[in-house]
């Protein structure tokens, strides 16, 4: 199977806005050992490539500066010593860098196949979604049956996959989002209770709804001023799960007293960083946990947007502005 040798790829013309945006044309990359080639349909846009674009999060040694995390599409080559995905497999993937691009290199322990059902632009919002969830609420949260779960960003592309996959594994939900509509949507997913944290104060509410006991584990992407407060609303033996600082890293004054007294954990992850070897894990873990799921059409990605590669410019806005639900994913026109 012929690949082209010259694709269209987006870069960032240094830090900034998405005015740094731009579209050129590359090279195609080539697979080396234990890699594939994908023709790239869609990728997936998140959080992270805006902070690479704002300079915040640079990609690891070795990662292209193409951004771009999660792709589906077409196998189109092997490198040295691959067999399998076949030529011609259509497979979602996560990648390092080099996704807002019409091709792109993945390692093969890193390919997952297309869930029954679903377009290529549909898979292409799982990927980072999906193992970032499943490894810290499931993995590192330990989230358990029974158990209740207080997820911050509701109506986000994380926020929505943490839903449907806590709702999946039998645990109670609670929601924080930014509008009665947001809400609304957190609902739909199974959201057992959505509170309006811009007209309710997040913290009264959820300890009347858990008769002051707290909940179990925190799915958080705030930090800040939540941070103090999440630490309130956890139950003995607890869990914080931290994976993004939107308000900031650092806070002062902070009391730690309830990590003492009630046991807690705080806990946190990036999954760009990881060595292929600790993300193949995850990604076992997806295929034999979710992937059945996802193939009986339960859990799946909830796509708010999608836009042609060459209005990446827009697709960032549209996050930054965070009107959406759900994901929002890059079509390349292959």
């Amino acid at each position: 199977m012929a690949a082209a040798k010259i694709m269209r790829e987006i870069f960032f013309d240094g830090a900034g806005g998405p005015e740094v945006i731009r579209l050129r044309e590359a090279p195609v990359p080539v697979p080396g050992p234990g890699q594939v080639l994908i023709e790239v349909v869609a990728a997936g846009i998140n959080r992270p490539d805006c902070h690479q674009r704002d300079g915040n999060y640079p990609p690891p040694p070795g990662e292209s500066d193409v951004p771009g995390l999660e792709i589906a599409g077409r196998v189109v080559a092997h490198g040295e010593g691959v067999s399998a995905p076949h030529l011609g497999e259509e497979v979602c993937a996560l990648v390092g860098s080099g996704g807002y691009a019409e091709y792109a290199v993945a390692d093969t322990r890193l390919c997952l196949p297309v869930p029954r059902g679903l377009s290529l632009v549909e898979a292409a919002g799982i990927p980072e979604t999906y193992f970032t969830v499943f490894d810290n609420v499931f993995t590192r949260g330990r989230l358990k049956p029974g158990e209740t779960i207080l997820i911050h960003g509701g109506s986000s592309g994380i926020g929505s996959t943490a839903i449907q996959l806590a709702k999946l594994f039998g645990s109670h939900v609670i929601v924080t989002a930014g509008s009665p509509e947001k809400c609304a949507f957190c609902r739909t997913l199974g959201a057992d209770h959505a509170i309006d944290y811009k007209t309710h104060d997040f913290v009264a509410e959820v300890k009347a709804l858990t008769a002051k006991r707290g909940v179990n584990i925190i799915l958080d992407m705030v930090g800040g001023s939540y941070i103090a407060k999440n630490l309130s609303l956890l139950a003995l033996e607890g869990r914080l799960v931290q994976i993004a600082f939107l308000q900031g890293s650092t806070v002062e004054n902070i009391n730690l007293m309830p990590v003492m007294m009630k046991r807690l954990t705080i806990t946190g992850s990036t999954m760009r960083a990881r060595s292929v070897e600790q993300k193949a894990e995850v990604a076992r873990a997806l295929r034999d946990k979710i992937w059945p799921s996802l193939d009986r059409g339960k859990a799946l990605p909830v796509i708010h947007a999608t836009f042609p590669l060459e209005d990446a410019r827009a697709a960032h806005a549209l996050m930054e502005s965070s009107s959406h639900v759900g994901k929002i994913v890059l079509e390349t026109g292959k």
